[in-house]
């Protein structure tokens, strides 16, 4: 039985680790969503991106964000900015008023307040009392 004290050498260990890394960032979005009474307010974290590097789409109850984050050719120890290519689709509750959305980037985050669609609110029966 042969041990080593290093799984592999140093420099393919920081090779493999990269390489795990950049699959991950090219497909994973972070992101946090809330559900408010008329709206759900997504927020993703866009670190470096601008308006025109996303890609937003809205059908029914799906939300879809594409986008690029900038390659960089240096060489690091560890990575773990995101680069490359990303695409998230989320499927929320409820249908969505894709007419009212409301977007904006600040300080690397997107918000998105996506309105429900008028199918989706509740709606208050009245009761007939005899």
């Amino acid at each position: 039985m042969t041990f080593y004290a290093y799984p592999f050498p140093h420099h393919m260990a920081r090779r493999w680790m990269a390489a795990g890394d950049q699959v991950q960032s090219a497909r994973f979005l972070a992101v946090n969503i809330s559900d408010e009474d008329e709206a759900f307010v997504l927020k993703a974290l866009v670190p470096g991106l601008k308006a025109d590097d996303l890609n937003i789409q809205i059908l029914e109850d799906v939300v879809r964000i594409e986008g690029e984050f900038p390659a960089d050719e240096n060489e690091y120890l560890m990575q773990e900015l995101p680069d490359g290519s990303f695409r998230r689709e989320l499927r929320l509750p409820s249908a969505l008023d894709s007419e009212k959305v409301e977007a904006k980037i600040a300080d690397g985050i997107l918000t998105l307040r996506l309105p429900k669609a008028e199918s989706a609110k509740p709606k208050k029966i009245k009761i007939a009392a005899k």
